[in-house]
């Protein structure tokens, strides 16, 4: 008995040893996929970012070094002469303001627009409501060059050309952001909405204390995204504005720009 069990024995210590080097193989394996990726990662990241360091470089060259032979990624005398002569050139602090004003308020409109749209086209069973989900989800086939006209003639009806409510009003009911708060509200149990009524609850008190909070996430996304819509938007402050004191910064960035002559230290 004694000469049989000391080989199994050995056997047993023999597997255990093969199945801890085992681990160290996959953990090794692991590794290297890691690294390979985090390289991959590293390499693109410097193939997207390396246009915009030259585009940042290239701003503090003097125009005489834009267009030097050969071509020189660091300036050799970095100057702000283009920064001063372009905020000297418009008013562009209050470019900017204007800016701020019409983000500010478009976005937080659009966020809390959305949200009710969202919710009650996710929480109400109502066919018009339905229909009228379509008609939204309908409008982001159309190209935005088709809108401007209609949408340029209502604004001029209403009296609001030439005006911040011009601009910030027809951009406030997006079907991007009834899209997102509809999917996300169709994510709560709807016992959770019946439990609130049961317990007394009023719509709207259900609405801004559980439904709200539990949107935060959408909100801040949507938020996010209105915002730089509404930063970059230049079509639409054009056609509306035609008071320079009212210019938006995108309006502003273009008027430095001659039609004939090209100032690229600019």
């Amino acid at each position: 008995m004694t000469t049989t069990d000391i080989p199994r024995s050995a056997d047993v210590d023999s597997g255990r040893r093969v199945s801890r080097k085992r681990p160290r193989k996959t953990a090794t394996g692991g590794l290297r996929q890691a690294v390979s990726a985090t390289t991959l990662l590293w390499i693109m990241a410097c193939l997207y970012g390396f246009p915009v360091l030259w585009f940042v470089l290239s701003s503090l060259k003097p125009a005489s070094d834009l267009f030097s032979y050969p071509l020189t990624l660091v300036p050799h005398n970095p100057t702000l002469s283009g920064f001063r002569a372009a905020w000297d050139s418009a008013n562009f602090s209050q470019y900017f303001i204007n800016t701020a004003i019409v983000c500010v308020i478009t976005t937080i409109l659009t966020v809390g627009v959305s949200c009710c749209t969202g919710y009650a086209l996710a929480k109400y069973d109502n066919r018009w409501l339905k229909a009228f989900f379509l008609c939204i989800l309908a409008t982001t086939m159309l190209p935005g060059e088709v809108m401007l006209a209609p949408e340029f003639l209502v604004v001029r009806n209403l009296g609001l050309y030439n005006s911040f409510a011009g601009i910030i009003l027809p951009a406030v009911l997006t079907a991007t952001g009834c899209f997102m708060f509809r999917q996300f509200f169709l994510t709560v149990p709807d016992e959770l909405v019946e439990a609130a009524r049961i317990d007394g609850a009023r719509e709207l008190s259900i609405f801004l204390r559980i439904m709200v909070p539990l949107s935060r996430p959408i909100m801040l996304t949507l938020a996010i995204l209105s915002f730089q819509w509404r930063w970059n938007d230049y079509i639409w402050p054009l056609l509306m504005l035609n008071d320079p004191n009212k210019f938006t910064v995108q309006i502003g960035i273009q008027s430095i720009v001659g039609a004939q002559n090209i100032n690229w230290s600019v």
